[in-house]
């Protein structure tokens, strides 16, 4: 074999090195930081000029978690759950009758809407039905099998009552209504979708609302509840993530 030709096979043997060594990088870096894709992604303004981020996705694919970082420090597509002090959670954040963050019945577990009852979006697997039920705690809440369901509390949206909705939202408490601020949600509709809501615009509640009146399931029926906004606003999805302030949260809504 000539030398030219040594030098020919020695490339081309460093080539297909090379290149199997990328396919190994590639299959490493998918294994670490590729995650199942369970939703559909939305990105929408509304006339009002609030934009939304928005995933939609089976219920049965949604699990509570407890937390203790900013959301984008997992691994895992979701949004920020209800409200928290310290490291309370002071939002019901259920899976069956368990409670995200210790016992039920224990104070800052999950297991309670501190202080007010609160709009609590319920999915009873069992009966294969969402609602919004305005409870003080995890053990009043109504499902046909208390094995089998999620509860997250927040404050009602009440999207199908107009004239009533901010009434209730003050009954519940919303923190800083009429201020500018970051905003989430959970809408669900009646086919069974769950759509996970941040705008990384700082807007009041009624215009995050008129927002996803608009926007999300257009013209259908749905309800929803508003969840903790401001810094606590962020999302995580493969298509975009949004910090808020990067506060350290102490619930999550999860994709699994």
């Amino acid at each position: 074999m000539w030398p030219t030709d040594l030098k020919r096979w020695g490339a081309a043997l460093g080539s297909a090195a090379l290149l199997f060594l990328a396919v190994l990088l590639m299959q490493y870096w998918g294994s670490r930081f590729i995650l199942p894709h369970h939703y559909v992604y939305q990105e929408t303004r509304a006339d009002n000029g609030v934009k939304l981020h928005a995933m939609a996705v089976s219920p049965e694919r949604v699990e509570l978690r407890a937390a203790d970082r900013p959301l984008g420090s997992y691994r895992v597509y979701g949004i920020n759950g209800g409200f928290f002090y310290r490291e309370a959670v002071l939002s019901i954040a259920v899976n069956g009758d368990k409670p995200v963050s210790g016992p039920a019945g224990a104070y800052g577990s999950g297991w309670f809407n501190e202080k007010y009852p609160r709009g609590t979006l319920v999915w009873d697997e069992a009966a294969g039905a969402f609602s919004v039920q305005v409870v003080s705690s995890a053990d009043e809440i109504r499902v046909r099998d208390r094995s089998r369901y999620l509860a997250q509390g927040g404050v009602s949206m009440n999207l199908g009552d107009e004239a009533g909705w901010e009434a209730a939202m003050q009954r519940e408490h919303l923190p800083n209504p009429d201020e500018k601020r970051l905003r989430s949600g959970l809408v669900y509709h009646g086919t069974g979708t769950l759509w996970l809501i941040v705008t990384p615009d700082l807007c009041t509640a009624a215009a995050f609302r008129e927002a996803v009146q608009e926007e999300i399931a257009p013209g259908s029926a749905k309800e929803g509840i508003f969840l903790d906004g401001d810094g606590s606003a962020q999302m995580n999805a493969a298509e975009t993530k949004l910090y808020g302030d990067s506060r350290d949260l102490r619930q999550i809504i999860a994709i699994r």
